[in-house]
């Protein structure tokens, strides 16, 4: 079942200065528009797609050092942060001098995967912006790539009806599941046993990727007559799968199998939260757990706002309208560590462009008029205040997509004009 790919792959002992791909940095070339306070800063230019972005995520992994044969170049599931579990000291196992030996030879690497309208989805070196590999097999526009939790899979849902599974390592399409309709979304459970897809059809589906073969169970949203397009699907935990529709509405899904439910009645769906109720759908969603308060914070961007959930009580922490809309692009991202700013980029939204954007009142930006356009600009708002923080250009066309690099210390773009940038938090 098995297919190649023409892929350059991801050797982790190798540096990314002896790939054959265009430089990252070499291409850095971006003018900046910011506020005085902000400063002056030029991105790193991601060159190589040649069509609008659509979706962008970093993945962190261990590789091992060059004479260390039994630590694995891939994150195992226990290296992988979103399974980090707290453990009693006196009762965890003590390591060996060999293991604390093999511990310290180990580095950590980030990856940036990025889904694109030309069909080729990439990898790339996070920190550098260079070209690492592309997998090449899709027939129509990819609109999401995931890697799974171990960094040793990645997935991709594009335009063609298919969702393709590849190894990260070698490039190599592992699997190939057709859908009947265009697929938007894709996203893996935190045990990288199951695949969750889901797009135009209204149908989110759970994938047993150990069992490929198996039918995968299907869960519809809206009702049969009036099916509800999905735009975003994450997994919280192992039970439960987020899906952001075209309607403004956030599903909870119960797919455990073990449920009695019945998958094709709306009784697996446990929650749902009205999240835009201006007639506009959810462009992006994200979830993060904050480093500095163990918070896992739901970031939602629909309409011309960005919102903020807490996850353990589902309590709407923050909305903030803000001066650009996500109707067809954008989207936003919260800082990883401190929690205390995120980062938007979307569509214009007509009229003037203020310098701060207040909570829920549609002030400082919010307020409407003039016709919809593109925005070029990427902005950084204070998640507690939403004022204005920072606002630069550097892109030719909309941001399509934002997303902050695990450390917090950079932030990725995307853009219709066909390159990433890669932006310093604090430069």
């Amino acid at each position: 079942m098995a297919a190649s790919a023409t892929v350059a792959a991801r050797a982790a002992s190798a540096p990314p200065a002896a790939v054959a791909a265009p430089s990252a940095a070499s291409a850095a070339s971006a003018t900046t528009n910011a506020p005085a306070s902000s400063g002056r800063q030029i991105p790193i230019v991601c060159p190589g797609h040649t069509r609008p972005l659509a979706e962008l995520q970093f993945c962190t992994f261990v590789e091992a050092a060059d004479d260390d044969d039994d630590v694995s170049a891939s994150a195992s599931a226990n290296d992988a942060p979103a399974l980090t579990t707290e453990v009693d000291a006196d009762k965890a196992p003590k390591a060996s001098s060999s293991s604390q030996q093999k511990q310290k030879q180990r580095s950590s690497r980030t990856l940036l995967a990025s889904a694109c309208h030309d069909k080729l989805p990439m990898l790339r070196d996070a920190t550098t912006g260079d070209w690492i590999g592309t997998f090449a097999g899709h027939k129509g526009a990819v609109w999401s790539t995931r890697f799974d939790p171990t960094a040793s899979l990645v997935a991709t849902a594009s335009g063609d009806f298919t969702v393709k599974i590849w190894d990260a390592i070698t490039g190599n399409e592992l699997y190939n599941f057709v859908h009947d309709h265009v697929v938007k979304t894709v996203d893996w459970s935190t045990n990288s046993q199951y695949l969750a897809t889901g797009g135009h059809e209204g149908i989110v589906r759970i994938f047993d990727v150990c069992h490929p073969e198996k039918e995968p169970r299907k869960f519809v949203m809206g009702s049969k007559e009036k099916k509800v397009s999905i735009s975003k699907v994450n997994w919280y935990n192992d039970s439960i799968v987020l899906a952001a529709g075209e309607d403004g509405v956030l599903r909870f899904i119960n797919v455990d199998e073990n449920s009695e439910t019945d998958p094709t009645t709306k009784q697996n769906i446990v929650k749902t939260l009205q999240v835009s109720d201006d007639g506009c759908g959810i462009r992006d969603m994200e979830l993060v757990t904050i480093s500095s308060t163990q918070q896992t914070i739901l970031t939602v961007s629909a309409g011309q706002h960005v919102s903020f959930y807490d996850m353990a009580t589902l309590q709407l922490l923050h909305s903030y309208a803000m001066p650009i809309h996500f109707r067809e692009e954008g989207g936003a991202s919260l800082h990883p560590i401190s929690g205390s700013k995120f980062v938007v980029g979307g569509g214009r939204r007509g009229g003037s462009m203020a310098s701060g954007s207040n909570e829920k009142s549609g002030t400082g930006g919010g307020g409407a008029g003039g016709e919809l356009g593109s925005d070029l600009m990427v902005y950084v708002f204070d998640y507690h205040t939403g004022e204005m923080l920072e606002k630069y250009k550097g892109h030719h066309g909309p941001i399509r997509c934002v997303r902050y690099h695990p450390d917090g210390k950079s932030y990725a773009t995307g853009s219709e004009d066909g390159t990433i940038r890669l932006w310093q938090t604090d430069p």
